[in-house]
């Protein structure tokens, strides 16, 4: 049932083949990527050890135990069995214990930012779209809301965010109006987005390519459509992606006035003080 599960939902995804298991990534395609995925095929490994373990057992007893012809005999009945019940709670804790460990490992080294960035970028999202605000850079990308059509070349139009190669990008999350996440599938990690509530993290992408970005938090009526596309190149590409949006008057940045807010009677207004 699980895997008819897991099949039908790998039929739904719209963003590109997984390339390890059910992770759309591969290692070194981040400074990070490598821990997720050890973790991830780690914590495979050993779900499946534990499979196998429960199904020799549960057939080893219907084998050894059961029913014979002609014997009607009732089976021993125990009360308890101390040494069998200790390993069926130590051995549980145990496992968990060592899948707890390295899921912190993992978590700190994702949301480590005590690095020198080379570069910030501050994403903004709204409904139904991103601001992207490359503050080392001083310019910005004010992005609107694509609707998809199905029409091929409507992913073009989407907002870009452009990161250069082999740097190290510290992003400063924070949302216009509702929660939002953000997330790039391939990067393998995701943040919230919480009104008046700043998130930071790290990331240095190590390859050359284009990927997708989505809000995984239900946040309204077109969701589904808040995406953006990830473009990491190299460092000339990004000076000249830069210098366009100098040059297209988007200096400076998008910042909090923008934001959405609540009144004093619960209202939720724009930017300017309409409802």
């Amino acid at each position: 049932m699980g895997l008819v599960a897991a099949l039908t939902l790998a039929g739904c995804a719209e963003l590109g083949a997984p390339e390890n298991g059910f992770l759309p990534s591969r290692p070194g395609l981040t400074d990070k990527t490598e821990s997720m995925i050890n973790h991830w095929n780690g914590a495979w490994v050993a779900a499946l050890a534990v499979a196998v373990l429960v199904w020799g057992l549960l057939i080893w007893c219907v084998i050894a135990y059961r029913k014979r012809k002609n014997d009607n005999a009732l089976p021993v009945q125990l009360r308890y069995h101390i040494p069998l019940e200790l390993m069926y709670t130590v051995v549980p804790i145990l496992m968990i214990g060592v899948l707890y460990f390295y899921t912190v490992q993992v978590t700190e080294d994702f949301t480590e930012t005590s690095a020198e960035p080379d570069l910030q970028i501050q994403a903004y999202g709204k409904q139904w779209s991103w601001d992207f605000n490359y503050l080392t850079d001083g310019v910005y990308y004010e992005g609107g809301r694509v609707q998809l059509t199905g029409e091929e070349g409507v992913e073009e139009t989407l907002p870009t965010l452009y990161l250069p190669v082999g740097e190290t990008v510290e992003f400063i999350v924070d949302s216009r109006d509702v929660i939002h996440s953000f997330w790039i599938p391939a990067f393998l990690f995701k943040i919230d987005m919480i009104p008046g509530n700043t998130n930071v993290f790290q990331v240095t992408p190590q390859e050359i390519g284009s990927y997708q970005g989505k809000c995984a938090e239900l946040c309204g009526e077109f969701h589904s459509e808040m995406l953006f596309n990830v473009e990491v190149v190299d460092r000339e590409t990004y000076d000249a992606e830069m210098d366009a949006l100098r040059e297209a008057g988007f200096v400076g940045e998008r910042g909090a006035e923008y934001n959405r807010v609540y009144d004093q009677r619960g209202y939720l207004q724009d930017g300017t003080g309409n409802n």
